[in-house]
């Protein structure tokens, strides 16, 4: 089992799944869907997992967005709509709401994707984003999920369309070094400036032992998210030449 489960599970959190439920403002008829949705294909005997969950709430969470959007702007032509549906339903955005509530704390992986990084690879958590949308359509029906849809999404639609900041690049960056088969980027916080109430991170992230990026702060998140920035820019210059 992995040892974030486990040490949640005796840290106090008797119920993770209610924890889950109460981010969403739904609850479950059939927690073994919620269950599902939260499962990757890595964890062990996980059947099916999560795929199916995903690719039905792919659908519905188009379906959502596209009946939003129509409402809404009654005068935009359709490439307009669809401009605007695609950036409320690509990979960061759904990263962006997952991480948001901490969620990626709950899913279901297996002991060596745990290990890889896989709670912070988008495609990972955007998945799960969307199967657990397409659990709670079975669940309770187009009704609740689109509840759903706009209490975590639609209600600030205006700001996501418009954040760039939404992008996972952790994760981009996360994905791009493992399939160079470099291993995993190294953050470290190398400055703290400023007082505790006004403190400022400098972080640096490496690839195998070479620094290839740093960023500032006043998160270590927010700093890890500049340095790996940087560092996508760097490799993006500098591709490996293979021998």
């Amino acid at each position: 089992m992995v040892f974030s489960l486990i040490k949640r599970l005796f840290s106090g959190k008797k119920d993770p799944l209610g924890d889950v439920e109460k981010v969403l403002n739904y609850r479950f008829q059939n927690r073994d869907l919620l269950k599902k949705a939260l499962t990757h294909r890595s964890w062990e005997n996980a059947g099916l997992a999560n795929e199916r969950l995903e690719f039905l709430g792919d659908a519905v969470l188009g379906l959502v967005v596209s009946g939003f959007l129509f409402r809404e702007f009654p005068d935009l032509k359709e490439g307009d709509l669809t401009k605007m549906k695609s950036s409320l339903v690509n990979e960061s955005v759904l990263t962006k709401i997952f991480s948001r509530f901490g969620l990626a704390d709950y899913l279901y992986l297996s002991s060596e994707e745990e290990k890889s990084g896989g709670r912070e690879k988008s495609s990972i958590t955007a998945d799960a984003m969307e199967a657990i949308l397409g659990a709670i359509y079975l669940d309770g029906g187009l009704e609740r999920v689109s509840e759903v849809i706009n209490q975590l999404l639609l209600s600030d639609y205006d700001s996501l369309i418009n954040d760039e900041a939404i992008y996972n690049y952790k994760g981009e960056l996360l994905e791009l070094v493992q399939n160079q088969g470099r291993g995993i980027p190294r953050y470290e916080v190398v400055e703290e400036i400023g007082p505790d109430h006004d403190k400022v991170f400098v972080v640096s992230v490496s690839v195998e032992s070479e620094i290839i990026g740093t960023g500032k702060g006043t998160t270590k998140k927010d700093a890890e998210q500049k340095a790996a920035r940087m560092a996508l820019e760097f490799l993006s210059n500098n591709p490996i030449v293979e021998n």
